[in-house]
């Protein structure tokens, strides 16, 4: 009786002391929405003079952006950008209208994947291709963004560098997109043309999604990694709610005014800042779809077994911070 009496006090000490953890760690990560001190700068490697930064609160001076974190993508970033190029550069040609941007985070790359990234700023111009540097290595959600809230575009997608998601599928988020957020504009009612009518002003958001393949991973992962992903599901759908099969596909898009509100709130650096989005765009009330994309697994991958124990802390961290209070969401943009 006394052994039992001595294990539930200790389970009880464990609990208490994870609970005590998380609370102080998410205290210390209230400001986290805050920008890192490297400020954003943007170079012209053909005249050396540094360009003015935008700011996600200025008006829209291109139509989309293209947000791609770098970290160690040296190998699989020239291929997955030139592809990405020639399908901007088709497009502009057949729509005068259409202006682009792509947007490359190195987050604190060792490798060449600077050298990379500022080759195609000098076959493409600065105009076209813009690099951000953080100096040191913070994590996917804190590269991206960086680069969201220092982007022109209208419509600003985010993309893996690896290029595991077809370029060309963005149309797909971008059909989808335009249609929610005429309905939106127009209370529901998505018929006629409104001059006053402008894509960036109403905070839609679309991810891509690879839900559609997973009985097809399903049966060919081994047990402990199945078992692993749907524990994880099982935290994403306790910490965001339902709604959203895939949160983790690289491949999202953004309306100028989501990008706003969603990146000056989200807090999370590393992987779940997914998670995060979806929490916010609930708490914004902004409408969010789910689109299936064209998606093939690169080698390459940073994602491993080791992550999913980061990926729950994160959603505790989260969970706990938003919901006692301590991390609070900004309704200024």
């Amino acid at each position: 009786m006394e052994f039992m009496c001595l294990i539930v006090t200790l389970s009880v000490i464990l609990v208490l002391g994870l609970v005590f953890v998380i609370f102080l760690e998410a205290y210390r990560r209230r400001n986290n929405h805050q920008h890192i001190e490297v400020p954003a700068i943007f170079e012209d490697p053909n005249s050396l003079k540094q360009v003015p930064c935008p700011h996600v609160v200025d008006p829209a001076s291109k139509y989309i952006s293209l947000i791609i974190p770098a970290f160690n993508e040296e190998h699989r970033l020239p291929g997955a950008l030139e592809e990405t190029m020639i399908y901007l550069q088709q497009r502009a040609s057949k729509d005068p209208s259409f202006s682009y941007e792509v947007v490359i985070v190195d987050d604190g790359s060792v490798d060449g994947t600077k050298r990379v990234a500022f080759e195609f700023v000098r076959k493409y111009t600065v105009d076209k291709v813009r690099v951000i540097l953080l100096g040191r290595n913070h994590g996917k959600g804190e590269a991206i963004r960086k680069g969201m809230l220092h982007s022109r575009g209208e419509l600003l997608l985010m993309l893996d560098a690896d290029g595991a998601t077809k370029i060309t599928d963005l149309e797909k988020l971008e059909n989808q997109i335009r249609a929610v957020a005429e309905k939106e504009f127009h209370h529901g009612d998505s018929s006629g043309n409104d001059p006053s009518f402008r894509i960036s002003d109403t905070p839609v958001v679309v991810f891509g999604s690879r839900a559609h393949l997973e009985e097809k991973a399903l049966a060919t992962r081994k047990w402990y990694r199945n078992f692993l992903m749907k524990g994880f599901h099982l935290v994403v759908l306790l910490a965001a709610g339902p709604g959203i099969r895939d949160t983790q596909c690289g491949f999202k898009m953004f309306t100028r005014a989501a990008a706003r509100k969603l990146f000056s709130n989200v807090r999370l650096k590393r992987w779940c800042f997914d998670v995060e989005l979806v929490f916010l765009c609930k708490w914004f009330r902004i409408p969010i779809s789910e689109i299936s994309v064209n998606w093939s697994e690169i080698p390459g991958s940073k994602v491993n077994l080791l992550s999913i124990p980061n990926m729950v802390w994160e959603l505790l961290l989260m969970s706990v911070g938003y919901r006692i209070g301590i991390w609070r969401i900004s309704n200024s943009t």
